[in-house]
């Protein structure tokens, strides 16, 4: 929803955006967006939001290999180090690195599908994903690997995304 100084809102202006967790149907970034429901259902993920009493962190290896939880936590799952989408402009969203959502189970791109508030969604071709690197020395900090330029899915995940785990507390 949009507002204005002058306590006017308007829901559903042109200029709304959301972005969407995708799955790995094929993003057709050449054709118009979508605006059929059934269309659009198959390229946005589905979850399911649980309720419990333990903690839940992420930890990121900055390396191909996923990192153990500290002592007293259990693994739920391992992936893929997740940062933030951008958008045209200043649009886009990200994660907190210590929540469960900045560690992605799969990797493939693109990572979101943008849905306006005029009833549209497409993969836009300027839209940008962000994964923490993989830095094999971490003893140097800053800015590793710059210019580094990853191509294909196996050097991806090989050389370039760094690999995460999300662990649950044992107890409170």
């Amino acid at each position: 929803m949009q507002c204005s100084a002058s306590d006017v809102c308007r829901h559903g202006v042109r200029t709304d955006k959301s972005f969407w967790l995708a799955t790995n149907e094929d993003a057709e970034f050449a054709v118009k967006p979508m605006s059929n429901i059934d269309q659009i259902i198959p390229h946005i993920s589905r979850c399911r939001v649980c309720v419990g009493t333990k903690y839940i962190i992420a930890r990121h290896s900055f390396k191909n290999v996923a990192p153990e939880c500290p002592d007293d936590f259990s693994q739920i799952w391992t992936g893929y180090s997740y940062v933030m989408v951008t958008s045209s402009s200043t649009s886009g969203g990200g994660q907190d690195l210590s929540s469960a959502g900045s560690c992605l189970e799969n990797f493939f791109l693109p990572t979101f599908i943008e849905c306006l508030g005029r009833g549209t969604c497409s993969y836009y071709i300027n839209n940008l994903d962000y994964w923490l690197a993989q830095n094999q020395e971490t003893n140097q900090p800053g800015m590793w690997g710059m210019g580094n330029v990853y191509s294909g899915l196996n050097d991806i995940l090989d050389q370039g995304v760094s690999r995460c785990t999300v662990c649950a507390r044992n107890s409170l």
